[in-house]
C-alpha cells in the first residue's frame, strides 16, 4: 500500500445506498479514500473501474438482471489488480460462494455497521481477504454437493479426470492414468474445465474439494 488515497467505486442497484456509501467514505475517511464514481448497472462496472483506475470496488450481489457476481467476474477479468469487496443484503451461503468464486476478495453483509467499513476496505486493499466470522465458519464446515445439472453432464470418466486434476497431476501423467495420448488428455482437460465452469486447474481443484469429490477419490480405483 502507498500513502496516496485509494480510489473506490460503488456498484449497487439502489442509488441512494450507493450515494450513501460514497458520502460515508468521503466524510469519514476522505484522507484514505477517493470515490471515483458509482453505478447502478452491472454492465457498466468494468468501464467505471477503468475510467478512474479504481483500486477497490464495492459490489452489491443482488443486482438484476445479471447479478453482482457477474459484475465481479467482469471486473476481475478486465482489471485483475482491482480489489473487490462484495456486499449482500442476506447471509446466504451460496451467494457468498458465488461471489468468492467470481473473484471477490472479501464479503460482508449489509447488516454490518457501515461506520466500520473503512477497516475491511483497507484490509482488502492490503491484499488480504475479508469474511465475517460466522460466514467463514460455515464455509469451512459445509461441504456442498455438485448441482444435479452438473452431475448430469459428467460420467465416471469425467469424475476420475476431475479427481486427477485436483491432485495436481500434469497432463502427461493424466494421459498415462487415463490410457490416452497427451493431446487427447489436453482436450479432455479443456472440455472438463469448460463444463464445470472452472477458469483453470487450480479452480477445478478448489471446486472438487468444496464438493467433497475427493472424499472417495475415483483416481485410485483400479481399471
Amino acid at each position: 500500500m502507498t500513502d496516496r488515497r485509494l480510489v473506490v467505486v460503488v456498484v449497487d442497484d439502489h442509488e441512494l445506498f450507493a450515494r450513501g456509501l460514497a458520502l460515508l467514505l468521503t466524510t469519514n475517511a476522505g484522507d484514505r479514500f477517493e470515490v471515483g464514481g458509482t453505478t447502478t448497472h452491472v454492465e457498466e462496472a468494468p468501464a467505471l473501474v477503468e475510467s478512474c483506475a479504481a483500486d477497490l470496488a464495492l459490489v452489491d450481489l443482488a443486482m438484476p438482471p445479471l447479478g453482482g457476481a457477474a459484475a465481479i467476474r467482469q471486473i476481475k477479468r478486465r482489471h485483475p489488480a482491482t480489489r473487490v469487496l462484495a456486499l449482500s443484503g442476506s447471509d446466504d451461503l451460496e451467494l457468498a460462494e458465488q461471489a468468492l468464486r467470481a473473484g471477490a476478495d472479501g464479503y460482508l453483509t449489509k447488516s454490518a455497521d457501515p461506520e466500520v467499513l473503512v477497516a475491511p476496505l483497507l484490509t482488502v486493499a492490503a491484499g488480504f481477504r475479508v469474511l465475517e466470522g460466522e460466514l467463514l465458519d460455515a464455509l469451512l464446515t459445509t461441504t456442498r454437493k455438485p448441482p444435479e445439472t452438473l452431475l448430469d453432464t459428467l460420467d465416471s470418466q469425467d469424475l476420475r479426470l476431475w479427481a486427477l486434476l485436483a491432485r495436481g497431476l500434469e497432463t502427461q501423467d493424466i494421459a498415462g492414468r487415463m490410457l490416452v495420448s497427451e493431446r487427447t488428455a489436453k482436450r479432455m482437460v479443456a472440455s472438463l474445465l469448460n463444463r464445470i465452469g472452472a477458469a483453470n486447474r487450480v479452480e477445478a481443484a478448489g471446486l472438487a474439494g468444496a464438493y467433497g469429490l475427493l472424499d472417495h477419490d475415483p483416481a485410485d480405483r483400479p481399471q
